[in-house]
């Protein structure tokens, strides 16, 4: 199910924006409630200092418990966080989590990563929506601007920064990202949600959930937006407008509480604008241009859960997925099927083992219209087979808890690649826990790394007449290039210390093998016998290796019962170098891409009559090899509920700077500067 484009002109959209708004205001405050579960939904329920340490998690152990039993430096994200963060979209939520670096590229990308290496093809880092990894094997990273679903419709944010590779695979090296939605049983009745802004020029979101028998539920939405184009360094329009449409449905059934089955599919198409630069082979040697990537989706996944005698149970997952990006450079149509099997259960008193199975294939279609850049071969299947079993034991009447396991994959590249862990969390009380942790994890390589070929810079060649006058350097993938490897030392603290004050500390030393570099090659023809061009090639390999250490502190205060403050500060020092047969050099300006310090604080007041108010302050240190400075950045929300079953709020973001850069590298790209953002929103249950 697809929403249709609701205006292409700023003018259409902003009218109809406000035409749909004025509607929807009127009908929620004339009609009554309609469904039960409309006030439930809400999420004005503050949580508790207690509540947030006792949330239940699943991305450390693949099995839910207390993330104050975590043995891993997990932060979560609740539904009322996320309401209240005045945020659009879910890279721009992630910024609120301790530790993770979020930089925005222009108005529909982003550089995402943790503890280091960021990038806008950062590829260490792993997400998943319910369970489906999202990922590209193209360059092992997140096309940020595709990732999307109804805010409202999230449960929580899971996200792990530091290695995951024993539970969720290769590529999970510095963190894993979950994002988990509700059940439909939790979103019955109707939603409608309207937003328009500056920026926002128009977004709108309906979902409507029922029964289906019985023991079935299900939901199915719809959402559109419009956003405007970002500004340069001169405060002009910059061309990334950025629009998208989307709908989907979940169906959950639950029979006799033995077996669950859920269903969910999801559809997508959009555009997504850029500038790009693009070497040539004639003076001026370059051109930039204004373009255009047409994406579009589709996915299908499946889940059955069994629950077996004595606390075991089982489940199987598939989902397939179907992704195309249709840029002026580089196009890839990509289907993917994966198959999942889990299995776990008690054992001998004290232990719980979980061990699984699964197989992934994904097939890609790949072209380009430009003459300089492609894959080799241009077309192609992997396939990655993978085994788990880990094992967590009790001792000590349940104050030590005891983890160890591992995960096998066997991929089309490197082969058998191992991830082990061991983690140890000794609990000081009932809330309050130690833990340390020493994992493996892999980052194996990726489509590009392995095949691509493509043109980074031209210039004049300075050879003889007879020679070609244009030399062209290409950056070439490496089919011998091996795996990058971390070993991983952690260890973490967390406790109640006072009836409303929290406090969580991680410290974290990394050690990377066998870092990517680009190793400049012996210059050669593009065609011996009519050569055009004169290629300097900088191909992949492994020559590069360094230690990369901090330290994050995250704080939850509530001042009273209507005033909650958050606070985080993380600390980051890379030392990377490469070997002495290197010629690499670029791997000396990677620790400059992600800020040494970052640090940000959080304010949720609850005010008389239903009024909420909500302040975020986010400081970033400057990027020393981006010549990006340090800035500070101040968000407000304000929220009015005038109906348990409507709520209508004004954010604004950025209002510490008419317009500013928050990273600049990219590959072929210009980036645009983040300017401020002032927009509306209405909500509407029933």
């Amino acid at each position: 199910m697809v929403v249709s484009h609701i205006g292409d002109g700023m003018g259409d959209s902003r009218s109809s924006a406000w035409v749909l708004a004025v509607v929807v205001t009127g009908l929620a405050l004339s009609q009554p409630v309609m469904a039960e579960d409309a006030a439930a939904e809400t999420g004005l329920t503050e949580l508790s200092i207690e509540e947030l340490m006792n949330i239940e998690v699943t991305s450390v152990a693949k099995t839910p418990q207390r993330l104050s039993e975590s043995a891993a430096a997990i932060f979560v994200l609740t539904q009322e966080d996320i309401r209240r963060s005045g945020m659009t979209s879910i890279p721009e939520l992630l910024r609120m989590v301790p530790g993770l670096d979020v930089a925005r590229f222009d108005a529909n990308k982003w550089a995402v990563s943790s503890r280091g290496f960021n990038d806008l093809f950062a590829n260490k880092l792993l997400v998943l929506i319910d369970g489906r990894t999202v990922y590209t094997p193209l360059f092992s990273g997140v096309f940020w601007d595709v990732q999307d679903t109804l805010l409202e419709d999230i449960e929580r944010i899971e996200v792990i920064r530091g290695p995951g590779g024993t539970l969720w695979g290769a590529n999970a090296v510095n963190g894993v990202i979950n994002i988990i939605t509700k059940k439909a049983q939790d979103t019955q009745g109707s939603l409608v949600t309207v937003a328009t802004g500056n920026l926002e020029h128009n977004q709108e979101g309906l979902r409507y959930g029922g029964k289906l028998g019985e023991s079935g539920y299900f939901r199915a939405y719809a959402k559109h937006f419009s956003r405007d184009n970002f500004v340069d360094t001169t405060g002009a329009d910059a061309a990334d407008k950025w629009d998208q449409q989307r709908g989907g449905f979940r169906i959950d059934y639950d029979l006799q509480n033995k077996d669950t089955l859920t269903m969910q599919g999801e559809s997508y198409s959009g555009n997504s604008g850029q500038t790009v630069t693009d070497p040539m082979l004639t003076p001026p040697y370059v051109r930039t241009f204004s373009d255009v990537t047409h994406v579009s989706g589709n996915y299908l996944r499946t889940n059955w859960r069994h629950v077996l005698d004595g606390g075991a149970d089982w489940s199987l997952q598939f989902y397939y997925d179907q992704t195309s990006r249709d840029p002026a450079a580089l196009r890839e149509l990509r289907d993917t099927y994966d198959l999942d099997f889990q299995h776990r259960f008690p054992w001998a008193g004290r232990h719980e083992l979980v061990w699984g199975v699964g197989c992934r294939q994904t097939k890609d279609e790949t072209s380009s219209t430009r003459t300089l850049t492609w894959f080799n071969p241009a077309n192609k299947t992997l396939k990655l087979f993978s085994a788990l079993v880990q094992d967590e034991s009790v001792w000590m009447e349940d104050r030590l808890h005891f983890t160890v396991g591992s995960k096998l994959e066997n991929n089309d590249y490197t082969g058998v690649e191992l991830q082990p862990n061991v983690r140890l969390l000794w609990k000081t009380g009932a809330d309050g826990a130690l833990w340390a942790a020493v994992s493996r994890a892999v980052h194996t390589p990726s489509r590009g790394e392995i095949g691509v070929n493509v043109a980074a810079n031209a210039f004049p060649s300075g050879l003889t007449l007879s020679a070609p006058s244009v030399a062209v350097v290409t950056i070439e993938g490496n089919p011998n290039l091996e795996s990058e490897s971390l070993i991983a030392y952690e260890a973490g603290w967390r406790d109640k210390l006072r009836q409303n004050l929290s406090a969580d500390a991680t410290v974290f030393y990394n050690d990377y093998k066998n870092f990517v570099t680009h190793e400049m090659g012996t210059p050669y023809l593009d065609d011996p016998l009519q050569p055009t061009y004169l290629v300097v090639p900088l191909v992949a390999d492994n020559k590069a290796h360094g230690q990369v250490y901090g330290a994050e502190v995250t704080a939850n205060w509530q001042a009273t019962d209507l005033w909650r403050l958050s606070g985080s500060f993380s600390l980051l020092r890379m030392y990377l170098v490469t070997d002495p047969d290197s010629n690499d050099a670029t791997v000396s300006q990677v620790s400059g891409n992600s800020p040494r310090q970052q640090w940000q604080l959080h304010s949720y007041l609850n005010l008389p009559r239903n009024v909420s108010l909500d302040t975020a302050i986010y400081y970033v240190c400057g990027l020393t090899s981006q010549t990006i400075p340090a800035y500070t950045r101040l968000d407000l929300r304000l929220g009015w509920q005038p109906r348990k079953d409507v709520e209508l709020s004004l954010a604004a973001q950025n209002l510490t700077d008419n317009h500013y850069s928050e990273f600049s590298a990219g590959s072929g790209q210009l980036s645009s500067e983040v300017p401020r953002s002032v927009y509306g929103k209405i909500t509407w249950r029933f």
